[in-house]
């Protein structure tokens, strides 16, 4: 590790070289990425000191899950990495019967809006929260967590299937293209929209809703950002 990083998360102070496994990697990530803990603190939304105190003064003694899935989502790597229990731990339940750790995964829920309408320029992608799912119920669909993400629907134009404040999930899997509800950008704006073949290398964009009109476009000018695989809302 770099002296200079060392330098600048922990002063004039020298970095304790008897870090347990967890702190240790998770400064190592950071000097990797060439991001400052007290960067990264903000991440979190908590105050600056927060991840040096934890690195150099065990306080907190274990990251929380959520600051740890945050930061594991960060780095890209696993959540064990940063402390988490592995996933096949076996946990006593009742009268100790053991069984296996319930299986979640928790999607990413982004800020941006998919439009169903007008449309909505696609800037900051940071995850705002997660939404959890069976990870059983995945593996069925095919589904790779890693690929997935949440986001909520703005717009009427593909209503009746999907209504302003829905939320979908989209599958980012590169997969071959098949009709049915995608996420796509076009003309730089965010869209919801069902898409099927059309004529001589076009696809159409289609709005559920019949006040719309439906688009033909080049292939070339649709770029696909997943399909959407599940819809919830509210009743």
């Amino acid at each position: 590790m770099n002296s200079r990083f060392e330098t600048q998360q922990y002063g004039e102070q020298p970095m304790d070289s008897a870090l347990d496994p967890t702190r240790a990697r998770l400064v190592a990530l950071a000097a990797e990425r060439g991001v400052s803990l007290s960067a990264l603190s903000g991440l979190l939304g908590r105050n600056a000191a927060y991840l040096q105190q934890f690195v150099r003064k065990g306080s907190p003694r274990k990251l929380e899950e959520n600051d740890r899935r945050t930061l594991a989502e960060f780095f890209g790597v696993d959540e064990a990495e940063l402390g988490a229990p592995p996933r096949d731990t076996i946990l006593t339940v009742g009268a100790g019967t053991p069984a296996r750790a319930a299986d979640w995964a928790d999607i990413p829920r982004l800020p941006l809006g998919a439009s169903a309408g007008p449309g909505t320029l696609a800037q900051d992608s940071a995850p705002t929260d997660r939404l959890r799912f069976s990870g059983r119920w995945l593996r069925q669909q095919g589904l790779e967590p890693a690929m997935l993400s949440v986001i909520e629907v703005e717009g009427d134009s593909m209503e009746p299937t999907l209504r302003d404040g829905d939320e979908i999930l989209v599958d980012r899997s590169p997969r071959p293209l098949r009709s049915g509800l995608h996420v796509i950008r076009l003309d730089d704006v965010l869209l919801v929209k069902r898409l099927e073949p059309g004529s001589a290398g076009t696809l159409l964009v289609i709005s559920d809703n019949p006040a719309y009109p439906r688009m033909e476009r080049p292939r070339a000018e649709v770029a696909i950002i997943g399909r959407v695989v599940w819809k919830g809302g509210r009743v």
